[in-house]
């Protein structure tokens, strides 16, 4: 393992060698692989654009962001600036390393878009995307070449289980009455929580430490929060859709004024639920890694995933923003 951390250092060095006038690019770059920018990206599509787009990119983001956090526990490795203070720290994460979350989730979901839009030079863009912010990763110095590797491979081996399995999954749980549906989503939920619990507690019981030289980077990295914000956001997302779909849906349809509006409503809304929630469930429960503190995370996301599906949806139709599909 020494060896591979060693080799990829150089990579690592000699990206950041080319210049510190690529510290702009490759940092927009990488905020093209953040939760941050999906979760814009998502309602939009969902709200603005194409429903049924903005629900598949909606899943691979959370079943990957999943994925990642229960393996980023399992292989708990380090990042570059951590070990080697060669390179440099141009931005800086909590968590451990491997595998890169950016290049995974940025295969699924620039992927998806791609697979959606059935254009060859949309599969072109997809993939420059994935390489670009593969590289930015490498250059800001929060990853290794083998971390962005085995991020695109696993985004890859996922984009490809959606996308096989999306229509006759889909059709599977359409024969199921609401209450069904809305059991499936929660049990799916705990599964994702399971994933990430099992390496979280041999961490835990096995007290596991950091070497000493990069205890310090270390200390956030063992932590449940990432399972249950995607896990509560997929349950909300999903319970939500199945809710409204069997009141008529809503059409992404209008003048752009219509669309615009929609985005901003809809997102003031989830900076409710989002920044206010956190609040006020901080003030019930201030320790954040506990029981208590995972358990209103949760449900905190359920809202803000039930608000995305259904919830700011409702209001569009109510306030003639939007039409029903049915």
């Amino acid at each position: 393992m020494e060896t591979l951390l060693n080799a990829g250092l150089h990579w690592n060095i000699f990206f950041q060698n080319l210049g510190t006038w690529l510290k702009t690019p490759m940092e927009i770059f990488s905020f093209f692989g953040t939760e941050y920018f999906f979760l814009l990206l998502l309602p939009a599509l969902y709200w603005c654009l194409d429903a049924g787009t903005g629900i598949r990119v909606g899943v691979i983001l959370l079943l990957s962001t999943s994925l990642n956090d229960a393996l980023k526990l399992v292989f708990h490795g380090p990042r570059p600036y951590w070990v080697s203070s060669e390179v440099l720290d141009l931005a800086r994460e909590t968590s451990f390393g491997s595998p890169s979350g950016h290049a995974q989730i940025s295969v699924g979901v620039w992927g998806m878009l791609a697979a959606c839009l059935h254009r060859w030079w949309g599969w072109l863009a997809a993939i420059l995307m994935m390489l670009m912010i593969g590289i930015s990763r490498l250059y800001l110095g929060v990853h290794f070449p083998h971390d962005v590797l085995v991020g695109w491979l696993i985004g890859a081996l996922l984009l490809w289980l959606v996308l096989h399995y999306w229509e006759p999954v889909r059709a599977w749980i359409r024969k199921m009455s609401l209450i069904q549906q809305v059991l499936i989503s929660f049990l799916f939920s705990l599964v994702l929580i399971v994933i990430s619990l099992i390496p979280f507690l041999w961490l835990t019981i096995t007290k596991w430490q950091p070497p000493q030289e990069w205890a310090q980077f270390a200390t956030q990295a063992v932590t449940m929060s990432g399972a249950f914000t995607t896990a509560g956001t997929l349950f909300g997302l999903l319970t939500g859709l199945a809710w409204f779909n069997r009141h008529g849906g809503f059409s992404t349809a209008g003048p752009f004024w219509k669309r615009l509006l929609r985005f901003l409503l809809g997102a003031a809304g989830i900076l409710v639920f989002y920044a206010g929630l956190d609040v006020l469930f901080g003030l019930i429960a201030p320790d954040a890694e506990a029981l208590l503190p995972y358990i209103l995370r949760f449900l905190r996301y359920t809202l803000v995933g039930a608000w995305v599906s259904a919830g700011a949806p409702w209001l569009f139709v109510r306030l003639h923003l939007a039409g029903k599909t049915a």
